[in-house]
């Protein structure tokens, strides 16, 4: 994997120089009222091992310093679960004596934390920043609040699909060149694993409230959305959509997955860590064979900073698109999602945040970004760019899913949406109602959260 290290310094001498001139501190201690140092706050990955991000944001920290003499940063990595990320990054946000000054914001969150007024309008910033014209339109909108105004700079996008193991298909007799149709051929194939080879997990969809946005975007909700033309929300009408065939028929999939015993043990699959060990165990070990998940898993795997060293991923596991429930057009699905650095209302050096916001989005450092983590450009020069299009096997087929990938609603309420949909896989994937059972209760949530703005298409 190539790196933009300066000429001369290659990475790994100049992490280890960040990390020996001690300019770059931890979390706790605070910078004060020194307005020379700039806080940034980030999402560390729950294994500690992975430290692709981290050392990526040591790298453009110390970068800033040097092109900005007497500016110092000071690194905010917040180790945690991805819900408890967004829940400790919005109580610091409320505080001007807590808040960074730059914020790693994923767009899931995005629209409500602009609702809270917990972020910044950077329209003035943007409108003279000439590489904001290199930005993909999907990339800027995921950005943009209700009130027209984008309130950050997106680093990436990610699209989902299938990832299974070759090996795996071999010795049940499946075929190498894997391309599943309907979601009965995808249960198929985890039935013929099953039956045929022992200790492995035929297949994983992530479910319930352990897994989070996890477990709603790239479990639940791509099933949802190859179901038909009856979605979470109807922009048309203004109105969140609920009793729909499709969202009973998502439950249904999820309930034969964990009935018939074709995915992780359900304490497994509900537990908050079975992100980290679908990516650093059971995938690396060659025990599941199928998983529906993110472009961005081969960042694990890397040499340096993957945290999971696995060279032989990229032979080992192939790529296919997951399909819509019965093959009907465009036959394929996934969703996209990413995040954005952004400036909390609330910051102190607003102005300094900027700048740096710039560094990270340079387009050097943004292909950096890229090859390093695994992750779907959002700059055209970027995606353009010889590096990119080879240095991570399969990103030109996660590239090739963005033309069909849908986004979440980019409503304030989505959250609380998405926090109910965890609730209803959660308890069809525990036993504990039916996918009609746990369908109605999700109605009657949404009905309480949104008062009348829904539309039942039963």
């Amino acid at each position: 994997m190539r790196s933009t290290s300066p000429p001369g310094k290659p990475l790994a001498l100049l992490t280890a120089a960040v990390v020996a001139a001690g300019v770059l501190t931890a979390c706790g201690g605070g910078s004060g009222g020194d307005p020379n140092t700039v806080k940034v706050a980030f999402i560390k990955d729950t294994n500690s091992r992975v430290t692709v991000r981290d050392d990526y944001v040591a790298l453009v920290a110390r970068q800033f310093e040097q092109a900005h003499p007497g500016k110092k940063v000071k690194l905010i990595p917040v180790q945690a679960s991805e819900n408890d990320y967004y829940t400790k990054i919005q109580q610091m946000m409320r505080s001007p004596k807590t808040a960074p000054d730059v914020v790693y914001e994923d767009t899931f969150l995005i629209s409500s934390d602009i609702t809270a007024g917990l972020l910044r309008p950077l329209d003035p910033q943007l409108a003279s920043w000439a590489d904001w014209r290199q930005f993909e339109p999907a990339a800027k909108a995921a950005a943009r609040g209700q009130d027209g105004k984008t309130y950050g700079v997106p680093d990436g996008t990610d699209t989902r699909g299938l990832w299974f193991n070759r090996k795996v298909f071999a010795k049940a007799g499946l075929p190498a060149d894997w391309h599943p149709r309907t979601w009965d051929e995808v249960l198929d194939a985890a039935r013929t694993i099953k039956r045929k080879v022992r200790g492995v997990i035929p297949l994983n969809v992530f479910t319930g409230k352990g897994a989070g946005e996890a477990a709603v975007m790239q479990g639940f909700e791509m099933l949802l959305y190859g179901t038909g033309p009856d979605q979470l929300y109807d922009p048309a009408a203004k109105k969140w959509v609920i009793g729909t065939r499709g969202f009973k028929d998502s439950l249904r999939f999820l309930d034969t997955v964990y009935k018939e015993k074709l995915g992780p043990e359900v304490s497994d699959a509900l537990s908050p860590n079975i992100q980290t060990s679908v990516a650093a165990e059971l995938l690396p070990e060659q025990k599941l064979a199928i998983d529906l998940d993110g472009s961005w898993l081969g960042q694990q795997w890397q040499p340096t900073g993957g945290g999971n060293p696995w060279p032989q991923w990229a032979g080992t596991l192939g790529q296919a698109p997951f399909p819509t429930q019965t093959g009907a057009p465009p036959g394929r699905v996934s969703l996209a999602g990413g995040w954005t650095w952004s400036i909390p209302a609330r910051a102190p050096r607003p102005e300094l945040a900027w700048q740096l916001i710039k560094t990270f989005q340079t387009r050097a450092h943004a292909l950096d970004w890229c090859l390093r983590g695994a992750q779907i450009a959002v700059r055209k020069d970027v995606a353009a760019d010889p590096r990119y299009l080879k240095a991570v096997p399969g990103v030109g087929f996660f590239t090739g899913l963005v033309e069909v990938s849908r986004y979440r609603p980019a409503l304030p309420e989505y959250p609380r949406v998405a926090a109910a949909i965890g609730e209803a896989t959660e308890s069809v994937t525990a036993g504990d109602a039916t996918p009609e059972q746990a369908a109605a209760r999700y109605d009657d949530t949404v009905r309480s959260l949104v008062g009348g703005a829904v539309v039942d298409k039963p």
